[in-house]
């Protein structure tokens, strides 16, 4: 255990992690920059007595439990994370929960995609990156909070504007069924994350047909390679379904294309203009 550089390390993530990131005031009376001491422990669910002994590079071996703590209350990436557990002397092992980390050629990638509605989705069908296109055929992602970005909520629990389950898409009973299945398979994956544990006993709760679905115990299932958006604003369009395994992130690149020269390439055409705007309702 190297305490000195774990010491520093620890500071250093602290220190660029904005209040506002985590749901906490700034305050006029901030001395330092980033979050406070006790505020990381708190975060990371540890007394803030140890949290100091930490950074003062006088504390005990952490614990794999305390050092998952540290990489979610510190927002740390996959390498950052290793990087704490190799400090610490404990050799990482799997990852605690999913990646939401998106790589900078993938987010490139979406954005080089004009003509083409594209998103990235994590092991539990959360929205994670998406392009502008995507917004206006499915919604403004930026303009909900995170956990409202997640598939499988949107699919079982709703919203269902004007009786349009998700976005009106036509094959969202299908959806519901292959993603309920993706989600079996990924909690496998991840026994030990416990916003996943959190997502299933949510839709557990709120859905009957999840229920169903949960309890078959089916981990596998056919893509659809094609289906219609019900758009508010410019009415059907028709897509393909692309997806990409990301297989080293456990993500998933989705991009809805038109076939050239039909009537969905001209929605979608239309829908690059317009953007999020909503065009249905009325002053």
């Amino acid at each position: 255990m190297d305490r000195r550089e774990l010491a520093d390390f620890l500071r250093s993530r602290r220190e660029r992690i904005a209040p506002a990131e985590v749901g906490l005031p700034t305050g006029p009376r901030r001395r330092t920059p980033g979050l406070r001491r006790e505020e990381t422990a708190q975060l990371a669910f540890i007394s803030t007595e140890y949290y100091t002994r930490l950074e003062q590079a006088r504390g005990p071996h952490p614990s794999r439990e305390v050092l998952a703590g540290l990489a979610r209350a510190l927002r740390l990436t996959d390498a950052e994370r290793d990087h704490l557990h190799h400090l610490a002397g404990v050799p990482p092992g799997p990852p605690p929960g999913p990646s939401r980390e998106v790589r900078q050629s993938i987010l490139d990638l979406l954005h080089r995609l004009p003509q083409a509605a594209a998103i990235v989705v994590s092991a539990t069908h959360e929205v994670i990156a998406w392009n502008d296109l995507a917004a206006a055929l499915m919604e403004d992602f930026s303009a909900v909070p995170r956990r409202d970005r997640n598939l499988l909520r949107r699919v079982f629990l709703g919203p269902h504007p004007a009786g349009r389950r998700l976005y009106g898409v036509s094959d969202a009973d299908e959806f519901a069924r292959r993603a309920a299945q993706d989600l079996r398979a990924a909690a496998a994956r991840y026994p030990d994350d416990p916003e996943l544990t959190e997502l299933v006993d949510e839709l557990l709760a709120g859905s009957a047909e999840f229920t169903e679905l949960w309890d078959s115990h089916d981990v596998a299932a056919a893509p659809t390679f094609r289906k219609t958006f019900q758009h508010p604003s410019v009415g059907p369009v028709t897509v393909n379904c692309d997806v990409l395994d990301i297989s080293d992130r456990d993500q998933r690149v989705v991009i809805y294309t038109a076939t050239p020269g039909s009537p969905s390439e001209g929605a979608l055409r239309l829908l690059s203009v317009i953007g999020t705007q909503r065009m249905d309702t009325t002053p």
